[in-house]
């Protein structure tokens, strides 16, 4: 395996202030920067600024655009500091670029080991930093530290066996001064885990497995030896409260993905959101949101943290920390996030494998909803309801944001299969309900369903507006505190919409599917909104 720099422009950035851990706990003291993969710890993707407003985002205009080397997919949140942006192109290029002209000041060029076989693409989600050291998780599950000044690497860590499956496709997440990430892989029949790096020298500090086995608690959740092939891939980053000093992390479907015949049991920890102690990887406690999972829900979607009133189900009103969750499996969540107390469970889009909550929040199944050697139509389909592409809650409408698949469903096969070290291990697979081949006369695309963004109120479940596209989305969404939303999605548009409405104020084609959560920062005064596109990055600004 070989690494290698490249330098475009001087051998050294000039000097910014290193990013402490106490500039990440007040990141939105710093409107100008995004400093970390959500823009702060609480995952709100929701952006202080305001000279973008719902009058004046009709005057975007491009800046400048960088055209990554690869046609590898561009899924990566780019991190801003003090003027100089960074992000990756896929696989696990780095690059250090001027955040007002998108000059390259310096590349840190990755080749990972052949045998990196990540499921859904050679992708990378972001970065993190901390002091003047960034941190790349790489696809062959190699943790890596490279200096933000100049590229250069300083360690380089395997956190996992690539040929097995394993990978890293999750931006870390910086706390105190530990690098925390996730293995994907689920699809290989790995046995998922959670580990805490120290920041300095790379070495492993914690591990919490995402399968519990012998001797974890919720082992007796797994039949036999499943737990050793149980999947609980991680592949998108959590979130952290200070206050509490836990982190939170969603952990995918349990393997294989389809045939739930040889794990018997909820299948713990996977579809489910884990509260974890930042110092020691303890769990805390545990939320399962699809137990004994068989259509390939995975939670990895971001917990978003917000104080609030909230009226529990006697009326009473009382402050609580809370999480909300717009779950892959078609529900909405709002939790407790110091006991993990389900509090709310409402479908955002149509839902037919469950038909209620019992007492203690755990879902009902609809008798005969599952994956048959026929096929079983379930909704939402594979794809989920909404999947890892970030939501966003905006502050100033007390709305929460969801990108969706709505109306979408799925004919689940189950076609059994052994286990074999470093294949995919389905036990089946998805089809579309729509015939491949059909007329223009009467075919229909919500058939197939559609991309929207959903507002929501986080305190009823109801949807207050829906903005309707024409086909189906992988983007995130930013909201602003002049309620600017943005968001985009296959159809090739990157736009802007009245986050207190819905309504549409601004698009600009940008020529491929939109499959990253748009940021916002500023330098010397002006804001700049940047999104990754096709195989570009895109970085827009009110004209002069």
């Amino acid at each position: 395996m070989k690494t290698w720099l490249l330098f475009l422009a001087s051998a050294t950035l000039w000097a910014q202030n290193p990013v402490s851990f106490d500039r990440l706990l007040s990141a939105d003291k710093e409107p100008q920067n995004w400093l970390t993969y959500s823009g702060g710890f609480s995952s709100l993707r929701h952006s202080p600024l305001k000279q973008i407003t719902p009058e004046n985002v009709k005057n975007l205009e491009l800046q400048w655009v960088y055209q990554a080397k690869s046609l590898e997919k561009f899924e990566a949140t780019a991190l801003v500091v003090d003027g100089v942006l960074y992000t990756v192109q896929a696989p696990n290029d780095v690059i250090a670029m001027d955040a007002v002209t998108g000059r390259i000041f310096w590349i840190y060029s990755y080749t990972p080991d052949p045998d990196a076989r990540p499921c859904c693409g050679r992708i990378n989600r972001g970065l993190a930093i901390l002091g003047d050291t960034l941190y790349m998780a790489a696809i062959d599950a190699h943790l890596i530290a490279i200096d933000a000044r100049n590229g250069r690497p300083l360690w380089n860590t395997t956190v996992a066996k690539a040929a097995s499956g394993y990978a890293l496709t999750v931006a870390p997440l910086i706390v105190k001064d530990k690098v925390i990430v996730g293995t994907a892989g689920g699809e290989y029949g790995i046995r998922g885990f959670i580990a805490a790096y120290d920041a300095k020298t790379g070495k492993e500090v914690w591990r919490f497995y995402t399968v519990a086995g012998p001797g974890d608690p919720g082992a007796s959740t797994w039949a036999g030896d499943s737990w050793k092939t149980g999947g609980g891939s991680v592949w998108v980053t959590g979130s952290y409260d200070p206050s509490q000093n836990l982190t939170y992390w969603g952990i995918g479907n349990p393997g294989p993905d389809w045939d739930g015949d040889p794990r018997p049991g909820d299948n713990l920890y996977t579809d489910s959101v884990v509260a974890l102690n930042a110092d020691t990887g303890k769990l805390s406690w545990y939320y399962q949101f699809s137990p004994h999972d068989e259509f390939d829900y995975d939670a990895v979607q971001v917990p978003v943290l917000v104080d609030m009133d909230w009226k529990d189900n006697k009326g009473v009103t009382k402050p609580r920390k809370m999480m909300f969750w717009a779950n892959r499996n078609g529900l909405f969540y709002a939790l407790d996030r110091s006991t993990g107390e389900f509090l709310m469970g409402k479908p955002f889009v149509e839902v037919n494998w469950m038909n209620g909550f019992d007492e203690k929040g755990r879902p009902m199944r609809v008798p005969g909803k599952v994956p048959t050697t026929a096929g079983t139509l379930i909704a939402p389909g594979n794809q989920g309801g909404t999947n890892w592409y970030s939501p966003s809650y905006s502050p100033g409408t007390g709305l929460f944001y969801i990108p969706s698949w709505v109306n979408y469903k799925s004919i689940y096969v189950k076609t059994p299969e052994e286990y074999q070290e470093g294949r995919q291990y389905g036990g089946g697979f998805p089809r579309s309900p729509v015939p491949f081949t059909r007329s223009p006369q009467n075919y229909r695309k919500e058939e197939e369903g559609y991309g929207a963004v959903l507002a929501i109120d986080p305190k009823t479940g109801e949807k207050k507006w829906e903005f309707k596209m024409t086909d189906v989305t992988d983007a995130g969404i930013l909201t602003t505190a002049s309620n600017v939303l943005f968001s985009g999605g296959r159809e090739g548009y990157f736009f802007a919409l009245d986050a207190r409405t819905g309504a549409p104020l601004w698009k600009a084609a940008v020529g491929g599917a939109v499959a990253s959560g748009p940021m916002s920062y500023s330098v010397n005064g002006k804001q700049y909104v940047a999104v990754a596109a096709g195989n570009s990055l895109f970085t827009f600004a009110l004209k002069e």
